[in-house]
């Protein structure tokens, strides 16, 4: 059985809060990058499809390492 406890699932919550928080400026420096090394001619709509799936990469990516290190500073704090 999986033991989870309180403190943890606290801090993975305040971890998901802090990950909404910073998407977006995160967001804005990969989009910012990814458009800087573009070409400005044929690849527009090629360029719409990966920024969107970058856009769901980051969102996912930023969510599980920040729910990750609050749960696993939630549960050090907490025990």
């Amino acid at each position: 059985m999986i033991n989870l406890s309180l403190a943890g699932l606290l801090g993975a919550v305040i971890g998901a809060v802090i990950a909404a928080l910073v998407y977006v400026p995160l967001v804005d420096f990969v989009e910012r990058g990814l458009r800087s090394r573009a070409d400005s001619g044929a690849e527009g709509e090629t360029l719409e499809q990966e920024i969107s799936l970058l856009r769901r990469a980051v969102f996912a990516v930023d969510v599980l390492v920040f729910a990750g290190i609050g749960y696993w500073l939630g549960a050090m704090v907490g025990d």
